[in-house]
C-alpha cells in the first residue's frame, strides 16, 4: 500500500514537473514572439498616415486633415447600447475568448454555408483592432497569423473595456466616418448618446462594407443590414422581440452633416499651413502622420479680419489681410479673400499685385543707410530720367522738401530721384535682405512700386523694420509634436532668429518718418486714439491696387483691396488704410500702448555716387551748418546720361550757383528750369561760397551708366496715387 502511494506521489511530482517545464517553456515562447510584435500601449495614440491636426495659438482645433478620428470618446462614455450593437454584430462572445474565437469561426463557417453567402465573419472584434492599428489590409496567410499573435497580445495586455473602447473610436464606418462618434454626427447629427437602438444597429451594420452599406449611398441596403444587426441583438438577449419589431419599423431618420473639422475655422491660413509644412517636417515625418500642429494664429483676432474684409471689399472687389508679429515672424491673422468656397485662391500669399507707394520704404531705407536724414533736403520738381517722367499724385510739386516731407506726401518724383542718387543696387539689396524673392529689373518705375509682390512678403518687410532692422522670415508654426507627443520642431529652438538688414538707428528713422505719414500725411484714416501707428498707403496705376501696410510696435498688418480682373476700383487708398484703421481698433483693445524707439540723431554722411567732396580751394570761415541737401537737376525727356554726369546736349558750367537754402515746409514749385540746366551740384552747405569762377572744376570719376530705357515688363507709366 504504501508503496502505491509513493508511486502516485512519484507520478504526480513528474506530472508537475513536466507541466511547470511545459508552462515556462509556453510563457517563454509568448515573451519571444511578443518581442517581436508592435508595442500595444501605442494603440491609445494610433493615427492614420497623412493625419493632421492643426490647432489656433490657444489650442482650438481649426481643422484635421486626412483619414482622421475627429472626435474620439475616452472611457466609460461610450454608451451601453452601441456597445451591444457592436458586440451582436461583429463578436457575440467577445466576453469569452482570449482573442481568438474557435466557436465563433465555426459558427460563422456554418450559417454561411447555410445562406449561400458570407453573411457573418470570423475575426474578433480584437483581430479587428490589431488589424486597423497594427497590420494592412491585405488577406495573406502571413497577415492573418500576425493578426492571431497580435490579438493574443493585446487580450493579454489590454482590459476587455479598452479593447473595445478602442475599436469603437478607430473602426472606419463610411463617409469618411472613422469612430462612433463620427458616424453618429454624420449620419444623423447627433452625439453617440443620442442615438435610438434603430440608429445604433444601423451604425453597427456598417464594418463588413461601409461604403456599400452606408445610408447615404444605399439607404436601401442599409435597412435590410439593420435588420440583420436588429436580430442578432435579440438572439444574444440585449433586446427583447417587441424592441425588434419596432427598431425595424422605424424610418432611417437620416440628419447628414459634414464631418467636424472638416471645414477649416481660418480656410486661407490652413492652406498656407499645408504649403509651408514640408520645409520644416522631413517627408518621413509626414507620411507617419499623426501630427499636431499648434499654429500662430489668434482666431478672435483672425474672425475680426474676415469681417472687416467683407465689409470693406464692396460688391465683386477682392480683399487680403496678414498680421505678423515683428519680432518673431508669427502670423496672427490671414485672410485671402471674401469667400474661400468659391475661390480658393490666396491673395495673402500667391496674388502678386503692384505695391504701389508702399515699396518706397525701400527706397528711403536705402538712401537713410547711404547716409541722408529725414531733414535731408531734395527738389520736388517735373523731371524725367533716361525717357522715363514721373509724375506725382494729381501733377503736385512741392519743391524742395525734406525727406519726411516727401514720404508723408508721397511724392513720386523724389521717390525715384533717391532711387537714381542710391543707386538700384542698393534698393534691390536692402527690399532682398528685407524678404523680398522677386527678380526687381533695374529700371527707374520700380521706385514707385512697379514690380508686384504679395501682401504677405511686404507686411513682413514693414514687419522687420518696425523690428528695428531685423527681418524675421513669416511662419504659421509654433509646434509640432508626433502621433506619440513627442516634439518633432518648435520654433524657440528650430526657428529662424532673424537677420539684421539694416542698423536700428536706420530703422527707427524709417519708423519715426512713417509715423508722419500718419499723423500728417495720406495714412490719416489709419490713426487710432491714443496710440502710435506709422505706416504707408499705396496705389497702383488707375488704382487697381488700394494699400496699407502699418504698424503699431507689437504687430504689423498688411491690408490690400483690389479686383482679380485687375479692373480700375475708382477708389484710393485712404479706403485700404480706414479698413485698417477699423480692423487694428478692435483688436488692440487688450494690447498695452506703447511708444516706438524715439527718432534717433543719424550722424553719417550722403556722397552722391560714392565721391568724396573735393577740399575747398582756399579756406573759408563757415557759417553753422544747415541740414544737408542735394538737388537733382531737371532734364528734358529725350536727354541722357554722360559718362561724366552731365547729360547729352548739355555744356560743362563749373560755376553753376549753390542750391537754394532748404525750406522745411511745403512751398510752391520752382520756376521751369532753363533751356540749358546746370550741372548737378554737391551737397554742400548753402552757407559756403562757390569755387571761383576762374579755378578749373575738379574731375570727378565717370558715374555709371544709367539705363536707357523703361523696364518691358511694368506697364504703369503713368503716376500711382499715394
Amino acid at each position: 500500500m504504501r508503496r502505491r502511494q509513493r508511486q502516485l506521489l512519484v507520478t504526480a511530482l513528474l506530472a508537475a514537473g513536466a507541466g511547470g517545464v511545459v508552462a515556462v517553456g509556453q510563457a517563454f515562447v509568448v515573451r519571444t514572439l511578443d518581442q517581436t510584435l508592435p508595442d500595444v500601449s501605442r494603440i491609445g495614440t494610433f493615427n492614420r498616415p497623412g493625419t493632421v491636426t492643426i490647432l489656433s495659438a490657444d489650442g482650438q482645433v481649426l481643422q484635421k486633415l486626412g483619414p482622421a478620428t475627429r472626435e474620439k470618446l475616452v472611457g466609460g462614455q461610450m454608451p451601453e447600447l452601441v456597445e451591444q450593437a457592436f458586440i451582436a454584430a461583429e463578436d457575440r462572445r467577445f466576453y469569452e475568448h482570449s482573442g481568438i474565437d474557435a466557436w465563433g469561426i465555426g459558427r460563422a463557417l456554418w450559417r454561411n454555408v447555410q445562406r449561400g453567402a458570407v453573411e457573418e465573419g470570423a475575426s474578433t472584434i480584437t483581430q479587428q483592432l490589431a488589424r486597423l492599428v497594427f497590420l494592412s489590409q491585405d488577406p495573406t496567410l502571413v497577415r492573418k497569423l500576425q493578426e492571431a499573435l497580435l490579438a493574443g497580445k493585446l487580450e493579454r495586455e489590454l482590459s476587455k473595456e479598452q479593447i473595445l473602447e478602442q475599436y469603437l473610436n478607430y473602426v472606419y464606418l463610411g463617409s469618411s466616418a472613422y469612430g462612433v462618434a463620427d458616424a453618429a454626427w454624420i449620419y444623423f447629427s447627433k452625439t453617440p448618446e443620442e442615438l435610438t437602438l434603430p440608429q445604433a444597429a444601423l451604425i453597427a451594420g456598417l464594418p463588413p462594407a461601409p461604403s456599400v452599406y452606408s445610408p447615404l449611398v444605399n439607404p436601401d441596403l442599409a435597412q435590410r443590414r439593420r435588420a440583420v444587426v436588429l436580430r442578432r441583438m435579440r438572439e444574444a438577449g440585449f433586446i427583447d422581440a417587441s424592441e425588434e419589431a419596432e427598431a425595424n419599423g422605424a424610418p432611417l431618420d437620416l440628419k447628414p452633416a459634414e464631418p467636424k473639422f472638416w471645414t477649416s475655422r481660418a480656410p486661407y491660413f490652413t492652406s498656407w499651413v499645408a504649403q509651408e509644412l514640408p520645409k520644416v517636417l522631413t517627408p518621413e515625418q509626414l507620411e507617419v502622420g499623426g501630427l499636431t500642429i499648434r499654429s500662430s494664429l489668434n482666431l478672435v483676432w483672425q474672425k475680426e479680419a474676415e469681417q472687416v474684409i467683407e465689409r470693406s471689399a464692396f460688391g465683386a472687389m477682392e480683399g487680403a489681410l496678414v498680421t505678423i508679429e515683428p519680432g518673431t515672424g508669427l502670423v496672427r491673422a490671414m485672410v485671402g479673400g471674401k469667400n474661400f468656397n468659391e475661390s480658393q485662391f490666396n491673395r495673402a500669399t500667391q496674388a502678386l499685385r503692384s505695391p504701389g507707394s508702399t515699396f518706397k520704404l525701400f527706397v528711403y531705407l536705402a538712401a537713410l543707410k547711404a547716409g541722408m536724414t529725414p531733414e535731408t533736403t531734395v527738389l520736388d520738381a517735373p523731371r524725367c530720367f533716361a525717357g522715363y517722367c514721373p509724375k506725382n499724385f494729381g501733377n503736385r510739386y512741392l519743391g524742395r522738401v525734406s525727406l519726411a516731407v516727401a514720404l508723408q506726401n508721397s511724392l513720386n518724383v523724389v521717390a525715384v530721384s533717391l532711387l537714381q542718387q542710391v543707386g538700384f543696387d542698393k534698393v534691390i539689396a536692402v527690399a532682398q535682405g528685407l524678404g523680398i524673392t522677386r527678380e526687381l529689373g533695374r529700371f527707374y518705375p520700380m521706385g514707385i512700386g512697379a514690380y508686384e509682390q504679395t501682401v504677405l512678403d511686404m507686411t513682413a518687410a514693414y514687419a522687420g523694420v518696425v523690428n528695428r532692422g531685423i527681418f524675421v522670415p513669416p511662419t504659421p508654426f509654433e509646434e509640432i509634436s508626433g502621433p506619440e507627443g513627442q516634439l518633432l520642431w518648435s520654433r524657440r529652438v528650430q526657428g529662424d532668429r532673424g537677420r539684421r538688414v539694416v542698423s536700428s538707428d536706420v530703422a527707427d528713422a524709417m519708423v519715426w518718418m512713417l509715423q508722419r505719414v500718419v499723423t500728417n500725411g495720406t495714412g490719416g484714416g489709419a490713426a487710432l486714439p491714443n496710440r502710435p501707428v506709422a505706416g504707408k498707403t499705396g496705389t497702383s496705376e488707375g488704382a487697381r491696387d488700394l494699400w496699407f501696410v502699418g504698424a503699431i510696435p507689437q504687430l504689423t498688418t498688411g491690408v490690400w483691396l483690389g479686383f482679380d480682373n485687375n479692373r480700375k476700383t475708382n477708389s484710393d487708398s485712404g479706403a485700404a488704410a480706414a479698413a485698417w484703421g477699423r480692423y487694428m481698433a478692435v483688436i488692440t483693445k487688450d494690447l498695452p500702448v506703447r511708444p516706438f524707439p524715439p527718432k534717433p540723431a543719424l550722424t553719417n554722411t550722403f556722397n552722391v555716387r560714392g565721391v568724396k567732396p573735393p577740399a575747398p580751394a582756399r579756406p573759408v570761415e563757415r557759417a553753422p551748418e544747415a541740414p544737408r541737401s542735394w538737388e537733382p537737376t531737371p532734364t528734358r525727356p529725350e536727354q541722357d546720361f554722360r559718362d561724366d554726369g552731365r547729360f547729352r546736349g548739355d555744356p560743362a558750367d563749373p560755376a553753376a550757383p549753390a542750391p537754394d537754402a532748404p525750406t522745411p515746409a511745403p512751398r510752391p514749385a520752382p520756376e521751369p528750369a532753363p533751356a540749358t540746366p546746370s550741372v548737378p551740384s554737391r551737397p554742400n552747405s548753402p552757407s559756403q561760397p562757390p569755387p571761383p569762377a576762374a579755378a578749373p572744376a575738379p574731375a570727378a570719376p565717370p558715374a555709371p551708366p544709367a539705363p536707357v530705357a523703361p523696364p518691358p515688363a511694368p506697364s504703369p507709366v503713368a503716376p500711382p496715387a499715394p
